[in-house]
């Protein structure tokens, strides 16, 4: 059977509206039972070349029974990202969730950040780890003794969050459990040739419950305006691609230049080093020649002292000589 690509936001989109798939899918993911899910759709639009596309975040209100028995008010927020860089949207996204209420059972709004339990699926491969559903939950340990506390605090629970990561290239080879199977409607492997809008699904490998979302994903095939979407959003994500290279080529010109740069500034430095050394070494010289001609300066007035003595000493023995002959 063919069905509409959920990797492709509409159709991801289409598939979560339908709020009984909604609840089977998030409740096999999370391990726990939902009883009540409220669907809070955002929607932000991207301008590109004088375009503008619509990306959707989906975030559900729920209350959810633990495996204690209680109930709880959470969160649910649920981004889908083909690229790496979309980590940095998440961020952003994740401190507006913290920000906000939410509604009480009584229907009323608390102002106080709700627990958040964070599902992200995506598109592409970690860089270390190969497994198709990674769980992130937390736990309370007691700091002194390392024992785990089974208790938990409001404090807490508004300022740390659950994560679940589904990593969809590895759907293919992992279906061991349940929500493997389920979560296996993602699985790009299974595309139709000339056609990445559409998966070939095998109605009949899936457990009966599953089925209905298959079927709903078949409807979506034939929803002329789902088509023309996902047409969009090809063409979006492809100009995106295209401006992501050329600014990553820009980029890699300009490291280019700087590093020219860099190299040409350390050769200088090279060249100014050597110059100093040089004129170091000629200032050393010319210390040098200056302490010879110093010395030879001293030589030179030694030898005229001595010539001056020389001088004396004859001229008192001329005297004495006169003297001797009677001479005047």
């Amino acid at each position: 059977m063919y069905i509409a690509n959920p990797i492709y936001d509409v159709v991801f989109k289409y598939l979560m509206e339908n709020n009984e798939i909604a609840v089977l899918i998030l409740s096999k993911i999370l391990g726990e039972e939902i009883l009540n899910l409220d669907l809070l759709p955002q929607e932000s639009a991207v301008p590109v070349k004088n375009r503008s596309f619509t990306v959707y975040r989906l975030d559900f209100s729920a209350k959810i029974k633990t495996a204690e028995g209680k109930v709880k008010h959470v969160v649910i927020e649920i981004q889908k990202a083909k690229f790496a860089a979309d980590i940095m949207r998440f961020r952003r996204y994740l401190g507006e969730q913290y920000s906000k209420g939410f509604t009480d059972e009584e229907g009323n709004n608390v102002q106080r950040a709700a627990p958040i339990v964070s599902i992200y699926f995506l598109g592409y491969r970690l860089e270390h780890v190969d497994v198709p559903i990674i769980q992130v939950l937390r736990n309370y340990y007691d700091g002194t003794t390392g024992k785990e506390l089974p208790v938990r605090e409001e404090f807490i629970e508004s300022l740390t969050h659950d994560s679940f990561v589904i990593q969809i290239p590895y759907l293919a080879s992992s279906q061991g459990t349940d929500v493997e199977r389920l979560l296996a409607i993602f699985d790009q492997q299974r595309k139709v040739p000339n056609d990445e809008h559409v998966l070939n699904i095998d109605e009949e490998g899936y457990p009966k419950e599953y089925q209905q979302v298959i079927r709903w994903l078949n409807r979506a095939v034939s929803e002329p305006e789902v088509r023309k979407t996902m047409d969009v959003e090809d063409e979006i994500l492809a100009e995106l691609e295209d401006m992501e290279r050329k600014i990553a080529k820009s980029m890699e010109e300009k490291d280019r230049a700087l590093e020219e740069k860099d190299r040409a500034l350390e050769e200088n430095a090279k060249i100014l080093e050597e110059n100093a050394k040089a004129l170091e070494e000629k200032n050393v010289a010319l210390e040098e020649k200056d302490k010879v001609l110093e010395e030879k300066d001293k030589v030179l007035e030694e030898k005229d002292r001595a010539l001056e003595d020389k001088d004396k000493a004859l001229e008192e023995k001329d005297k004495l000589i006169a003297k001797l002959l009677g001479k005047p």
